[in-house]
């Protein structure tokens, strides 16, 4: 069968070579069926448009017998304008893609059309609606991103403020601490320079507040 397929591809050319395995006859296999579904496709649209062709002739000619034998016209000898208005019928079937050139076809093809239109706009203004809605959906949401952006800013702000404000307090802590820390070792020097010479321990405020009280 696939031998079939490639030489009724290839014709008269001659089939290239290629290593058969089972990879190769699946493919080609696969290749072969979607290639007749597509000819058979074709054959069966070429068919139809054949036949609407004969079908459109017949009708052609049985219009042209109506209007010789009921009103004595031809398409040769119709003047310009009747041309031209036959012309516009003729187009405005086609636009409307309507079965024929009855009022019947007419009225019932612009009523579809109608009724397309109306549906076409109702789901407009449904859409316009909606449109709207999200738009304001997203006004306020942009005015929302806006403000928690503000919001931020300001946060930020406020805490490198008191992020600059704790490392002042801390030097300034640290100091009073470096401070204090010297006192006491000047203190402690002094008292030790003090029990040095001989003070009497009696005589220092500690002790004499203690005897105060």
């Amino acid at each position: 069968q696939i031998a079939l397929w490639l030489k009724k591809i290839y014709k008269n050319q001659p089939i290239p070579a290629f290593e058969v395995n089972k990879r190769t006859v699946d493919t080609l296999y696969d290749l072969a069926e979607r290639n007749e579904a597509r000819d058979m496709d074709v054959s069966l649209l070429i068919e139809d448009m054949k036949q609407k062709a004969t079908e459109y002739e017949a009708e052609a000619k049985y219009l042209q017998r109506l209007l010789a034998e009921s009103l004595a016209l031809s398409l040769s000898g119709l003047s310009s304008k009747g041309t031209s208005y036959l012309s516009v019928l003729v187009n405005s079937a086609m636009i409307l893609e309507t079965k024929d050139t009855s009022l019947v076809s007419f009225f019932c093809a612009i009523n579809d059309m109608t009724s397309e239109l109306y549906a076409t706009e109702s789901k407009n203004r449904k859409m316009e609606v909606e449109l709207r809605d999200r738009m304001k959906k997203l006004t306020e949401a942009l005015m929302l991103e806006k403000k928690i952006r503000e919001d931020l800013e300001k946060t930020e702000k406020y805490l490198e403020f008191e992020k600059a404000k704790a490392e002042y307090q801390a030097q300034k802590i640290k100091f009073l601490n470096d401070k204090s820390m010297d006192f006491k070792i000047r203190i402690k020097a002094a008292e030790e320079e003090l029990t040095a010479i001989g003070l009497d321990k009696s005589l220092t405020h500690e002790s004499l507040v203690n005897l105060s009280e």
